[in-house]
């Protein structure tokens, strides 16, 4: 649309979700480079309004603080897009992250870092910690979009919208928000649409 039709990005403000503690802006698989790639690279965004983690400040605490005082600052976001884990985790808020967190340093699980060790050499190079917004910063945003696609994200999804909201299924938080959109494909979203149409068995 920017190429083709003049959408313009020039007010646009962007936030990332998170970052990997340890990796910087010029690191292959860091979120700052996915999003040059990917995005800012391509239209004409200010990249001074463009916001991610700092993934190589000597104090990750210290970073995560600085983050949390651009979005109090700028905030909240307008439209939220998050992936979900197969652990259903949102941002990099893992199983047992109290619903109102903000921006934190978290521990990744053994989980997270070997679903990520398919975008590094090996699990060796995954890092263990990264700086994600909190559940309650993503909560604030105005709509949320949640992208699923394939089987292993299935068992995920059925537990974060059919069974009541818990800290162990972060992703079930999004229960409480009015306005979440998902975009799954047909084998993530099998059980949610054997529910829909009343097909499901009791569980």
């Amino acid at each position: 649309m920017h190429r083709e039709e003049g959408l313009s990005f020039k007010s646009a403000r962007t936030f990332n979700l998170d970052e990997y503690v340890g990796v910087g802006k010029d690191h292959p698989q860091s979120y700052a480079r996915y999003m040059y790639e990917r995005l800012f690279r391509h239209v004409d965004i200010d990249h001074s309004r463009t916001h991610i983690p700092d993934g190589l400040c000597a104090d990750p605490q210290e970073a995560a603080a600085r983050y949390e005082e651009l979005l109090a600052a700028f905030g909240p976001v307008g439209a939220q897009v998050l992936g979900i884990g197969a652990n259903g985790h949102i941002g990099f808020n893992e199983p047992g992250t109290p619903f109102d967190s903000r921006t934190h340093v978290v521990e990744l699980t053994e989980e997270t870092r070997r679903a990520n060790a398919r975008f590094f050499r090996s699990i060796d190079e995954v890092p263990r910690l990264a700086i994600t917004m909190g559940i309650a910063n993503i909560l604030e945003a105005s709509s949320i979009l949640l992208l699923a696609k394939g089987r292993a994200k299935r068992e995920a999804l059925r537990r974060a919208f059919t069974e009541p909201p818990t800290p162990e299924v972060p992703a079930s938080a999004l229960q409480a928000h009015r306005d979440v959109t998902l975009l799954v494909d047909r084998e993530a979203g099998e059980v949610l649409a054997e529910l829909a149409s009343g097909k499901a068995e009791e569980r």
